[in-house]
């Protein structure tokens, strides 16, 4: 009995502390081949979070503005959200221009294609110079995201009927509760007739 107990001990202290023993290799292997059967097992669930090239390609859109006349506007759809187009005339340029900046709700620009603090002057909302007439921007009121109607309300650009809120032919905010003027994302024309959002 005494020869077992001392057979016991010299196996258990055969492996000094700190070096590995089959035990730990195993222990390893089994652990690693756990770890790669979870990523292969997890991947397709993961890849398939990813967009898809139908999504991607509504990322940006093209859109051709050559048949809108001064006074008119289209809306199209980017990113499941309405975009207001609209070629102004030259009396609602006009206007939007003779606005003094201190009657203004929301003094900034929110424009995209400007830095940040870009004040809200009409050129700062319009599509810059030689293109003061177009205006783009996203179709959401910014006071519960309502989609405004066009070329209503007392300034003549967009009314929210959902709680009152007007907006002039520059998309400022004028009046109501909105707090921000109209945003405008990121666009360019790519020709001078075809606009390209996002």
């Amino acid at each position: 009995m005494n020869e077992h107990n001392t057979h016991s001990e010299s196996m258990a202290g055969s492996g000094s502390e700190g070096e590995p023993t089959r035990r730990d290799f195993l222990y390893l292997t089994a652990g690693m081949a756990g770890v790669v059967g979870a990523v292969s097992v997890a991947w397709p669930f993961i890849d398939q979070m990813r967009p898809d090239a139908s999504t991607l390609a509504l990322a940006s859109i093209e859109v051709d503005v050559s048949a809108l006349q001064p006074g008119m506007s289209l809306t199209v759809k980017w990113r499941g959200k309405p975009v207001f187009i609209r070629n102004r005339t030259d009396k609602e340029v006009e206007e939007a221009k003779g606005v003094p900046m201190a009657q203004l709700k929301d003094p900034q620009a929110r424009n995209a294609n400007l830095p940040d603090g870009a004040t809200a002057s009409d050129l700062d909302r319009s599509a810059g110079k030689g293109k003061e007439n177009w205006i783009v921007m996203i179709g959401s009121c910014t006071h519960l995201g309502c989609v405004p109607l066009g070329q209503a309300g007392e300034y003549g650009g967009w009314f929210c009927p959902c709680h009152g809120s007007v907006y002039d032919t520059a998309g400022r905010i004028r009046k109501g509760p909105a707090p921000e003027n109209l945003h405008i994302p990121n666009y360019a024309f790519v020709t001078d007739s075809v606009i390209k959002i996002g």
